[in-house]
């Protein structure tokens, strides 16, 4: 086979892969994806989406394919339960107009809605390929793979690893990483309980670790084990039901018999954040880049909103409407946000360490949970709506960088909302009163490209006039710099009318 053209190969066919192919063909950048595997495994893993991820897969147009999510009628806010470090009562809101905070999906549904949507889109999927040679030139990369009808060569002008935590492409692409030691052991597994009252659904922590238990379909168990002695030797090894079961008993300190497993792994605290985001034409995303102590459930929204943040730059960049740098500010707003998800499982880590010395600490958390408005600092961080991007122009306003909360609109063509507005991919600008006359003449160069829209003032938002990112991300607002370096700092020099065929076919 001759070697086959695309401007985007994106090795890594799971969820995070998957919906960055979906972003880049629905701005009609040619995408193919490489993976190794010829099927959606069925093997448990991830199973929540936080908040802020939630909020971007709305405004993208994703939510009304994933079973229990969608638009949230209501004027309130509203709050899912959740926990951090073990540890019940952590509240996290959202607020009115958005969608629920927690969706709890399998991670199997929502890699089959990307990839029925990237194929829908033109999107070419390779599965059963393995990738073992990345070669970066000046102008492009060729990505070779090897699959059932023998060596494939794919040439492309930007390939993005989102092949996970044994990333082949971050492996030959000499990538450097900060790593953080294991220091822990654990094991997972899906069984029945000889006695099906022996452990009760919930998290359980003891002098020797941690029980999680989880009922699953068909009435057996998830069980999650945490030994905090040190880490197994057995690393490699595939676990067995009787490491398992020897490891359960010993953590509830007596019998728990145990049958018929239907899957078994191990895993631990170790982890790793690369040091770029970006290699000239090769870029990371997901756990390809960062991977941390799975506390928190927060691996799949972390890859997401990688996902949605580098598609638009990236299809900008390839179609020619990009700023200078605006791929480069992937890595500065992305790398951050891996860092903190890093640094915060480890700090829940400490806190489930079960010294005797911690308790007082482990109470204090508690009492914090306990009383909700305290621990908004923790659901804000554990659901990413903390996150603010570094500002792009000078003298910013307070709103650049902050995420644009799905408010009502009153305009010309009727009721809308942000998350309505957002659903064609193209970066929004927002024109409140009369007297924003002035921005919509700045924005002309622009014209083909933006999608400009008037609507009657919004209280709680002050503002004359707001560029939203496709993302939901504030790029601009009015009260700080003008507004044509804004736009030229994300979308280069424009080009009138003419901008719009360069992203003809962006929709979603």
């Amino acid at each position: 086979m001759g070697d086959v053209q695309a401007q985007v190969v994106v090795v890594g066919g799971g969820p995070v892969g998957l919906l960055l192919a979906c972003e880049l063909a629905g701005y009609g950048v040619r995408t193919v994806v490489v993976e190794a595997e010829a099927g959606v495994s069925g093997r448990p893993r991830a199973t929540t989406l936080h908040a802020r991820a939630v909020q971007c897969l709305a405004r993208r147009g994703y939510l009304g394919a994933l079973a229990g999510a969608g638009r949230r009628a209501g004027a309130g806010p509203v709050s899912g339960a959740f926990h951090f470090a073990g540890m019940p009562g952590l509240a996290i809101s959202v607020p009115a107009g958005e969608p629920r905070p927690v969706l709890k999906c399998p991670q199997e549904e929502v890699e089959r809605l990307f990839e029925e949507r990237a194929r829908a889109a033109g999107v070419v999927v390779w599965r059963g390929h393995r990738v073992h040679g990345v070669h970066q030139g000046p102008d492009g990369v060729r990505v070779t793979a090897q699959g059932p009808r023998g060596r494939v060569d794919c040439v492309a002008q930007y390939v993005v690893g989102a092949d996970g935590a044994r990333s082949v492409v971050r492996e030959l692409a000499g990538f450097d990483a900060r790593t953080y030691p294991a220091t822990v052991s654990a094991m997972a597994g899906d069984v029945r309980l000889e006695q099906a009252d022996a452990l009760g659904p919930g998290w359980h922590r003891t002098a020797r670790g941690w029980l999680v238990v989880k009922d699953v379909a068909g009435g057996g168990v998830r069980l999650r084990t945490l030994n905090c002695q040190g880490v197994s030797g057995a690393r490699r090894v595939p676990l067995t039901l009787e490491e398992l079961r020897g490891e359960v008993s010993w953590i509830a300190g007596r019998e728990i018999g145990m049958r018929a497993p239907k899957w078994l792994s191990r895993f631990s605290d170790f982890g790793r954040l690369v040091r770029s985001y970006r290699r000239g034409r090769i870029l990371l995303a997901g756990d390809a880049a960062h991977v941390h102590f799975p506390i928190g459930g927060q691996g799949l929204s972390t890859g997401v909103l990688d996902a949605v943040n580098l598609g638009w730059k990236l299809a900008f960049t390839v179609r020619g409407v990009a700023g200078d740098g605006l791929l480069d500010t992937y890595d500065r707003e992305r790398r951050p946000a891996a860092q903190r998800v890093i640094d915060h499982t480890r700090a829940q880590l400490a806190l489930m360490r079960p010294d005797a010395e911690l308790d007082p600490l482990r109470a204090l958390f508690g009492e914090l949970l306990a009383k909700g408005s305290e621990g908004g600092v923790l659901a804000s961080m554990v659901s990413a709506q903390d996150t603010v991007l570094p500002a792009r122009t000078a003298g910013s306003s307070p709103w650049e960088g902050g995420f644009l909360q799905n408010v009502a609109l009153a305009t010309r063509e009727g009721g809308t909302d942000v998350i309505g507005l957002l659903g064609e991919g193209r970066p929004l600008l927002l024109l409140f009163g009369g007297q924003a006359g002035g921005y919509e003449v700045q924005a002309q160069a622009w014209a083909g490209l933006l999608r400009v829209v008037r609507a009657e003032p919004v209280a709680g938002l002050p503002c004359e006039a707001v560029l939203v990112r496709p993302d939901g991300y504030i790029g601009w607002a009015a009260g700080g710099g003008r507004l044509a370096p804004a736009l030229r700092a994300y979308f280069g020099e424009g080009g009138g009318a003419g901008a719009g065929g360069a992203l003809s076919g962006a929709v979603s």
